[in-house]
């Protein structure tokens, strides 16, 4: 199949990209129209409310990071496990049945 000779198509030229002394060709006036509405389920609106205010304990954070570092950190894979499966069964208790 044959689609023709290369030298002919014209590059793309990356925004802003013009010739000295032309002006930029303007790019169409009007905003794009939305094409897709989003919604959120409950549990997200939920999760997205609970979040903290950003704040964390550094001397904790610290702490950790040296044990990493020196090779003592502790790793409790039942403990982690457990968390999972708590917050798995909070999500899924919270969760409305479709």
């Amino acid at each position: 199949m044959k689609i023709g000779q290369l030298e002919k198509i014209p590059h793309p030229t990356a925004v802003g990209d013009h010739k000295a002394g032309t002006a930029p060709t303007p790019v169409s006036a009007k905003p794009p129209e939305a094409s897709a509405q989003v919604a959120l389920s409950s549990t997200v609106s939920q999760l997205a409310n609970s979040v903290s205010d950003g704040a964390f304990d550094t001397v904790k954070v610290q702490r950790i990071s040296d044990a990493i570092r020196d090779g003592k950190f502790q790793i409790n894979p039942g403990a982690i496990a457990d968390k999972l499966i708590a917050n798995a069964q909070e999500l899924m208790g919270n969760a409305k049945p479709r």
